[in-house]
């Protein structure tokens, strides 16, 4: 059952990305994993957050950026330099919960998030989108939470891939989770698969 579930997983993120083509990225590139305590891998043990799994899995050289507690307001004062020391070929960026917990307007959040997007375009960077899961009380009760939309329309709007549903799945299983918003080592091993099985989707994994 668990095969079947993320082998439709595996069809969805294929299909979210179609159309999307990618540059395929060799072994030893270095991507910016770049986001809050989730990219940092707050909940699990030193090797065990997503960007240390997805490395192993890629050979790539994966530069870990991510921040506990940080924001999309803060992150995109932080990019630049991250861009400017790494000169990544590839940004991953998963942020914006935090604004979330923060109750920061979702069109307020977009627009952050949008400005490291363009920023890392502009510096020569690939950019693939990590959807994050909106903070609502029903997703809450119900432990089912759903990617808040901005991710969709933003990647859209940018003409960026979407990782949508990874995170969001995860938050869904209790199993998976350290806490309400944190996997758990096993979370991040789902989480660097879904991302992996997404990026071969756009064409970055051979």
């Amino acid at each position: 059952m668990r095969r079947r579930s993320f082998l439709l997983l595996s069809l969805a993120l294929l299909a979210c990305g179609r159309g999307q083509k990618l540059a395929p990225l060799a072994a030893g590139s270095t991507v910016l994993a770049f986001g809050d305590s989730v990219t940092f891998g707050t909940g699990a043990g030193p090797g065990e957050d997503w960007p240390s799994l997805l490395a192993t899995a890629t050979g790539w050289r994966i530069v870990n950026a991510g921040v506990p507690g940080d924001t999309a307001q803060n992150g995109r004062e932080r990019i630049g330099g991250q861009l400017a020391e790494h000169r990544p070929a590839l940004v991953i960026v998963e942020i914006g919960g935090n604004d979330f917990l923060r109750r920061r307007a979702p069109s307020a959040v977009k627009e952050d998030v949008r400005a490291i997007v363009r920023r890392a375009k502009d510096a020569g960077a690939q950019v693939v989108l990590v959807a994050v899961p909106e903070l609502s009380l029903l997703g809450a009760l119900t432990r089912r939470p759903d990617d808040a939309p901005l991710y969709a329309e933003l990647a859209k709007e940018e003409g960026v891939p979407l990782v949508a549903d990874v995170f969001a799945e995860i938050l869904g299983k209790p199993e998976l989770c350290a806490d309400r918003i944190h996997p758990n080592a096993a979370g991040y091993r789902r989480m660097a698969e879904g991302i992996a099985g997404a990026l071969r989707g756009f064409g970055l994994l051979r």
